[in-house]
């Protein structure tokens, strides 16, 4: 089984909506996992999405904030999620595909401005998330799993435009660098991303605050798509769609693709 699949901090799926389906229509990918939907679960979209043979869905949404959902064209099953932290945040859902594939999509706080536990409540929160992330995968021993999503870190030196400028700078300081390296030893995963494209600068993100991304190209890797050590020994590939920063009113993520030969 070829499975295609394509993460996506989408920032408003109500707002860009025509750039998923344009995604969907184009490059056809088994699953689309969407981040940061800022919509109630009732609110989001989906008869387009349906018309484009995207008929199994698992969506959890949040009205102005976070949300997230599993997209697909082939059948879902044991649709769940986690409420990390306690806050009541759609930050976590999961699905389990018809061989037994489990798809882990997650939307890691951002952690605020300050890195710094003790003055800032968002950095603290995004620490206690990547904890709780970490007992949660050493207690459920994951096998056959798939982790997609914004995790707001970009963790290798190559994933962002400065290692020495950035490294006291949330998503790319020390502490969130070893708590993310932590959830993925716990998790048995590896960054299929970075496996397939070993090499050179490799960027899913460009502020807003850039009035000219494409020419500073001061970006940053924060979405990625890990498997589970059994599923990355097999076939796969990679690639992200620098493009879509271009594209009339964009998110300032960008998709991220991974085929796997399951």
């Amino acid at each position: 089984m070829k499975l295609k699949i394509v993460t996506w901090n989408i920032n408003s799926i109500r707002l860009r909506e025509d750039h998923v389906c344009s995604l969907l229509a184009k490059y056809k990918p088994d699953i689309i996992c969407l981040q940061e939907l800022k919509a109630p679960t009732e609110s989001v979209p989906i008869s387009r999405l349906e018309e484009l043979g995207y008929k199994y869905r698992v969506i959890r949404g949040q009205k102005s904030y976070n949300g997230v959902a599993i997209i697909s064209r082939i059948p879902l099953s044991d649709a769940d999620y986690c409420d990390y932290c306690l806050k009541g945040d759609a930050r976590h859902v999961s699905a389990r595909l018809s061989n037994g594939v489990e798809i882990q999509n997650f939307y890691i706080p951002a952690g605020g401005d300050i890195p710094n536990r003790e003055e800032n409540k968002k950095f603290a929160h995004k620490l206690d998330f990547l904890n709780e992330m970490k007992i949660n995968f050493i207690k459920k021993r994951l096998s056959k799993t798939i982790l997609v999503g914004d995790l707001n870190i970009a963790p290798l030196e190559h994933d962002v435009w400065s290692h020495s400028q950035l490294l006291k700078v949330v998503s790319h300081t020390p502490i969130e660098i070893e708590a993310l390296q932590k959830v993925a030893e716990a998790g048995n995963f590896i960054d299929i991303t970075r496996k397939n494209i070993p090499d050179g600068l490799l960027y899913s993100w460009w502020s807003y605050r850039s009035p000219n991304w494409s020419m500073s190209n001061r970006g940053r890797r924060l979405d990625h798509i890990w498997a589970t050590s059994d599923i990355a020994m097999k076939a796969h590939s990679s690639f992200i769609l620098k493009e879509a920063r271009s594209w009339e009113r964009p998110s300032d993520h960008v998709p991220v693709f991974a085929e796997f030969n399951l």
